[in-house]
């Protein structure tokens, strides 16, 4: 009686929600063979289906699907392997890189995957005189590879066909993280014909090499996002479904719910307190996905009272990192310390946290000329993370021990592309915020993240908009060199002065739990936030 009570209540349940938020899906009608369905729910909309033009998770899952990279990481771990390139080699002073490329790889538009194409795309992401150097600002590349060409830190000296099957790159300069730094999404290689056509609307009619390609009109926004099967994909034998929808559910017990339902297959942005019902329901059965991850609320230097450190350093101190775990991730997180997680080399286990400490906070600001506190807008993302299951909630907690020292906060709050907008914008005060890491480099956090140069608007990696020469000068070493031992060094350098400075809260790294049907075979949550999903099968 009680299942049945619950299976009612819970189609009652989707059936409100399905008014305000996304609807249910009928997997009757999401393709010929429902068993050939695989449908995702998740918590936002993709920004952008170019994957040169975003940073945001929910649009590099889709583009994991439908684009492939010259090197991939394996599937558990960001050691890198072929994926488009068959083999490599590096010459004797670093600074020169050949791939050798598969043969009869075809582009979804029947177009040939060859040097060309590899050269065509890095030429369009770094040259901003590039005819078809449009459809937004190519965020990525200029986080992983200094800018763009024509600034003086850009690695990338050119890019050139040697044959049909063969690319060379020749750096200005040695670079460690380069290899890791190509497996990435963004710099996945697209079909030349399809972006000549429109570089701009190629966002909405993405062109690869990848195991699934979009289906007409697959792309309802703010709704679903419509995958179908490449036959013709080059790892012969996948993928394994027919078709993959991505479903856009922004409430996170609505999805859930659905999942319980069985009207979606697997799902992210799960509420941490939810992996207990999954662990007790055998339809069920949960994941976790590693927690290569930061969440933080960053300081925007460049606006008072944040040009202040002794402002940031009492802010630090009135957070209650264990209070919010304790609250709002069932302690299925760590408090952070630095701004990337220790289970990356480089991490420095010496750097000692700011205590939690209301009455040291409000002497600290009382010396910074704020005795009385002051008020501020705190921006506060409304839509689910990985790192930050609800960060409304999250922001109004660390709102009542703001208070406590004096700072009155203003909660304000966007939909995700709204809200990644004025942040990358440096239109915020303070904005709670994350990374997931891209490639397992510390590269990837501390430079993307925190070096000035990674303060271009309106795509800003660096929100806190921090500016620090000596630490400049550390990460571009560090970047420079191929030592690990001495990079690693370096690293942890760079967080001694990050500590002092203060530009962030960090806050905690999150061990991310997610779920799918107990009949979902071969999905393994990747620590970067996205996995090819081509070896994923349903078995009924």
């Amino acid at each position: 009686m009680f299942k049945k009570s619950f299976l009612i209540i819970s189609i009652v349940m989707i059936m409100i929600l399905s008014a305000f938020v996304t609807g249910c899906v009928d997997k009757q009608n999401a393709g010929d063979a429902a068993a050939k369905t695989l449908i995702y729910g998740r918590g936002a909309d993709s920004i952008s289906l170019d994957p040169a033009q975003v940073t945001d998770g929910e649009s590099l899952k889709v583009t994991r699907q439908i684009f492939d990279t010259l090197v991939q990481y394996k599937e558990h771990n960001t050691e890198v392997i072929p994926a488009l390139a068959e083999k490599w080699e590096q010459s004797e002073d670093g600074k020169t890189w050949t791939f050798y490329l598969r043969k009869g790889v075809k582009f979804h538009d029947g177009t040939d995957f060859n040097a060309d194409a590899v050269v065509y795309n890095f030429n369009r992401w770094m040259d901003p005189k590039h005819p078809e150097h449009k459809g937004g600002e190519f965020p990525y590349y200029a986080y992983m590879f200094g800018g763009y060409l024509g600034d003086d830190g850009h690695v990338i000296k050119a890019v050139t066909a040697v044959d049909a099957h063969t690319v060379k790159f020749e750096l200005n300069f040695t670079s460690g993280p380069f290899l890791n730094n190509l497996a990435m999404p963004p710099f996945a290689i697209a079909s030349p014909t399809a972006v000549k056509a429109d570089p701009v609307e190629f966002n909405q009619n993405p062109v690869g090499t990848g195991a699934f390609k979009i289906a007409e009109n697959g792309w309802k926004k703010n709704d679903a996002i419509t995958l179908i099967k490449n036959d013709n994909f080059w790892q012969k034998g996948f993928p394994l479904m027919d078709k993959l929808i991505y479903k856009s559910i922004p409430d996170n017990a609505a999805r859930f719910t659905a999942l319980q339902a069985g009207d979606i297959d697997m799902m992210d942005g799960m509420n941490p307190d939810d992996s207990k019902t999954v662990k007790q329901n055998d339809a069920l059965a949960l994941h976790i996905r590693p927690g290569m991850n930061i969440a933080y609320l960053a300081f925007n230097t460049e606006k008072k009272p944040f040009d202040n450190p002794k402002v940031r350093q009492a802010l630090n101190m009135a957070v209650n990192k264990q209070g919010i775990i304790n609250s709002f991730y069932a302690n299925m997180a760590e408090p952070a310390i630095n701004p990337m997680p220790n289970v990356l080399w480089g991490y420095n286990d010496s750097v000692i946290d700011y205590e939690y400490n209301i009455e040291k906070a409000k002497q600290l600001l009382a010396e910074a000329g704020h005795p009385n506190g002051f008020e501020v807008e705190f921006y506060a993302m409304q839509d689910p993370r990985p790192y930050m299951p609800n960060g409304k909630k999250v922001a109004e907690y660390m709102q009542q021990d703001f208070a406590k020292i004096g700072v009155k906060t203003k909660i304000v709050s966007y939909d995700w592309q709204t809200y990644k907008d004025r942040v990358g914008k440096g239109e915020h005060q303070m904005a709670l915020f994350g990374w997931i890491g891209d490639n397992g480099d510390p590269d990837n956090f501390l430079y993307v993240l925190l070096d000035k140069d990674n303060t271009r608007t309106p795509d800003a990696g660096n929100i806190s908009f921090y500016r620090s020469e000596p630490l400049h000068s550390i990460l571009i070493e560090a970047q420079r060199s191929t030592d690990q031992s001495a990079r690693s060094a370096l690293y942890e350098k760079a967080q001694d002065i990050i500590k002092k400075d203060a530009p962030w809260i960090p806050l905690v790294h999150a061990t991310v739990p997610e779920a799918a049907r107990s009949d979902v075979k071969g999905w393994r949550p990747h620590p970067t936030g996205s996995e090819p999903l081509y070896n994923v099968s349903i078995s009924k």
